[in-house]
């Protein structure tokens, strides 16, 4: 067993899941589909170097984490509802077994960025999704080619127009972390990262 697949097994264990083992197995292939490039287990194992920094400030670690997990676990590009079928893939796997599904449901929701969440473990799970955003220049552009990776059903131009829609969204905001904690950590390198990506020029513009 795989020091991943342990963290996991442990986790689900914990918060009192059954079958921890198949729901694991499950989960890697789901993230493990051809067409995926960023949204993988790297972007899982990412988010939980971020988790594990940050957890004394999480209100209730093991919810956020498990979150933290199965948040991307359905994807299709382009979709509109990821996330709520990644919620509904939970809902499944746990039965009734997990008292705080529906906590952590919440949690992988707030992850579409539509807003700010009331929650601090919401906010929590949002700012480690994007934590990358505040990541050295170098990481930043790297994640950014495996995003676009996914998209092939998008020619640069709509691509390119999408993802100035999403960034600019998130610049816009009075704040792109909405926890002190990362707020203090990545905000000001997200900012610059974000900036310097919006006045880059736009693939056939000339």
């Amino acid at each position: 067993m795989s020091h991943l697949q342990e963290r996991f097994v442990e986790l689900w264990t914990r918060c009192g899941g059954a079958r921890a083992e198949a729901v694991y197995a499950d989960l890697a292939q789901r993230y493990s589909e051809p067409i995926r490039h960023y949204h993988t287990l790297r972007h899982v194992r990412r988010c939980l170097r971020y988790f594990d920094a940050a957890r004394s400030a999480i209100p209730h670690p093991d919810l956020v984490e498990l979150a933290l997990w199965c948040h991307d676990i359905i994807y299709v590009p382009g979709a509109s509802d990821n996330e709520p079928r990644s919620a509904d893939w939970l809902r499944r796997s746990a039965g009734d077994r997990i008292a705080m599904c529906e906590r952590i449901c919440a949690m992988i929701l707030a992850t579409r960025h539509t807003g700010a969440p009331e929650e601090l473990d919401e906010r929590f799970t949002c700012d480690i999704d994007l934590a990358v955003l505040g990541a050295a220049r170098s990481r930043f552009l790297a994640e950014g080619v495996r995003v676009r990776r996914e998209r092939s059903d998008l020619d640069d131009l709509a691509y390119d127009l999408q993802e100035r829609k999403f960034l600019g969204s998130l610049l816009a905001r009075p704040r792109i972390y909405f926890t002190d904690y990362f707020h203090a950590r990545c905000e000001m390198r997200a900012r610059e990262n974000l900036t310097w990506r919006l006045a880059s020029e736009t693939p056939g513009s000339r």
